[in-house]
């Protein structure tokens, strides 16, 4: 392993760490002070005495101060155990990774399908330059970016689980069935529109960048020559262009997942979709601290692991930002 490379995982290794304990230390602080009393939460509508209430903090660890719980939970998770889901009284690790995956499913679907469609239209785009299909593209593009995930959400709904009737209002299967005898169509017809609704959040930015980097690109003294000597549309697309928009397509696609991981809890909402994000809202309005801030350190772990690829990426793709970041091959 080469210097400039021990040297960059070193600062990325101490970055994450720091990350991770700035969001932890800012997740309790923020529980601790929220409006809502975590005792009262569980509790519900169910009214008991003072002396149950003060054996319930003291199960759950609220009697102590916020420095105690934190340092506890500290201790505790570096030995595996994030506590119980005052909620779903389940350890949060149990719930996080349930629900994780149903998230992931969601994500994945959406990240893939943003990056095809984003660097397929940008293409197109950049091809047509200030024709008509570059105008009709970069306005629906300017118009994504400007809309609220639940703003398309709902209009996703109304049209196509209400109106038309093909697709289900919500959740991750059908309602009333055994989740060991739901089929794999069914999954997948219950993910369509939260995916495609979710993917639409990061299409216009790849569309722009894909867009204008590829105007670039066209408008270079290369392709000039390599369009002098005969070479086809398409083949200067394949051979100069793909090549040149390859790394700012990727990189932005790897960069976007913090957005989409932000976008994924309104779309998860809308959509009743049993995943990390519509989670984060339960536990959030039943002040479950263990889970809220299990949810705060997965995210943190997510996007940083996303950022990461996207830096690493920029490395492996271009040689000379490698070599002037340090980080030799």
């Amino acid at each position: 392993m080469s210097k400039g490379l021990l040297q960059y995982l070193t600062a990325t290794v101490l970055r994450m760490m720091a990350l991770l304990i700035a969001v932890t230390m800012l997740s309790f602080f923020l529980v601790h002070n929220a409006p809502m009393d975590p005792v009262d939460a569980f509790l519900g509508e169910v009214t008991v005495s003072e002396e149950q209430r003060a054996q319930i903090a003291e199960h759950w660890g609220l009697n102590r101060s916020p420095v105690e719980q934190y340092l506890i939970w500290v201790n505790n998770t570096l030995h595996g155990d994030m506590g119980e889901s005052l909620t779903f009284h389940e350890p949060v690790t149990k719930v996080l990774g349930e629900r994780f995956r149903a998230s992931l499913l969601l994500m994945g679907t959406a990240w893939i399908l943003s990056g095809v469609l984003g660097m397929i239209l940008g293409i197109i785009a950049g091809v047509y330059k200030d024709r008509w299909p570059d105008r009709i593209i970069k306005t629906f593009s300017l118009l994504l970016a400007s809309t609220p995930v639940f703003w398309i959400g709902l209009l996703v709904l109304m049209v196509f689980a209400v109106e038309l009737q093909w697709f289900p209002l919500g959740l991750a299967v059908p309602i009333g069935k055994v989740e060991s005898d739901v089929t794999w169509l069914e999954r997948l017809h219950h993910l369509v529109l939260p995916a495609l609704t979710l993917s639409i959040t990061g299409i216009a930015n790849i569309v722009l960048h894909t867009r204008q980097k590829l105007i670039d690109v066209m408008e270079s003294e290369y392709v000039l020559f390599a369009r002098a000597r005969g070479e086809s549309l398409k083949e200067l697309v394949l051979r100069h262009g793909l090549r040149n928009i390859a790394l700012p397509a990727v990189t932005l696609q790897f960069a976007s997942i913090s957005e989409l991981f932000g976008g994924s809890v309104l779309a998860e909402r809308v959509f009743s979709y049993p995943g990390l994000g519509s989670t984060a809202v339960v536990a959030g309005m039943h002040a479950d601290a263990p889970l809220l801030i299990g949810i705060a350190l997965f995210s943190a772990l997510f996007v940083f692991a996303g950022n990461l690829t996207a830096n690493i990426l920029y490395g492996v793709i271009d040689p000379q930002i490698r070599e002037g970041g340090g980080i030799d091959g």
